[in-house]
């Protein structure tokens, strides 16, 4: 009132609490926002991109259901060929073995046939010494094998020892070893398989046997040329 017409002017307004000017702002950005989102899924909705969406999100959707699912048959399929593999690993190390002891069998019995082939037909009566043979099987040890016919009709049963001398070089000098001994009993035919441990650096030329009776009689004598 005091003013006079020259004085500034003055806006008058009414005074709200700064809070509530920021809750109706909010309110109204929010309303704002809700509108602009309903206008845009409106406006999907009429142009058709949103029922195509759903309807490819359904495809890949069963196209991944369809992929576990074949997956899991693969793997199925894999575990079983892997036991079928090892199933047949398993039979096929077994018939190696089954075939390897084949195979010493069949070299057992081709030795066993060779020493029976190089017997000759027994003559006469009394004791002999038949298809004797010796070979070595590791350093410093002979085997030995031999066939001790007794011929004749009712020959009595022959009850004694047999003798075994082996001779070479050793240390390149004549090397004999004295005589191994070992009981020996034969009513017609016996076989008769020794080792015999010599020194390992002794080269072995001959082995001698002798058939020697209780009375310490030699009753046969034969001597093997390696």
């Amino acid at each position: 009132r005091r003013l006079s017409v020259s004085a500034p002017r003055m806006i008058v307004r009414s005074h709200l609490p700064w809070p509530l000017r920021w809750a109706v702002g909010a309110i109204a950005f929010g309303f704002s926002a809700a509108l602009a989102l309903w206008a845009f899924e409106f406006g999907r909705e009429i142009a058709g991109l949103d029922h195509g969406a759903k309807e490819e999100l359904a495809q890949l959707r069963a196209e991944v259901s369809r992929l576990r699912t074949d997956y899991a048959q693969a793997r199925q399929v894999s575990d079983t060929a892997q036991s079928l593999l090892r199933a047949e690993k398993t039979a096929q190390d077994s018939l190696a073995q089954q075939l390897r002891q084949l195979e010493s069998d069949k070299q057992s019995l081709q030795a066993d046939l060779g020493f029976f082939e190089r017997l000759l037909p027994s003559s006469g009566s009394g004791l002999q010494v038949r298809g004797a043979q010796a070979e070595s099987r590791a350093p410093g040890q002979l085997r030995f094998q031999m066939l001790v016919v007794q011929g004749g009709k009712n020959a009595p049963e022959f009850v004694g020892r047999y003798e075994l001398v082996l001779s070479g070089l050793l240390d390149g000098r004549a090397w004999t070893q004295p005589a191994s001994q070992q009981s020996l009993s034969v009513r017609q035919v016996a076989r008769v398989e020794s080792m015999i441990d010599h020194p390992a650096a002794a080269v072995i030329k001959a082995v001698q046997v002798r058939l020697i009776d209780a009375q310490g009689a030699t009753r046969a004598t034969q001597t093997l040329k390696l």
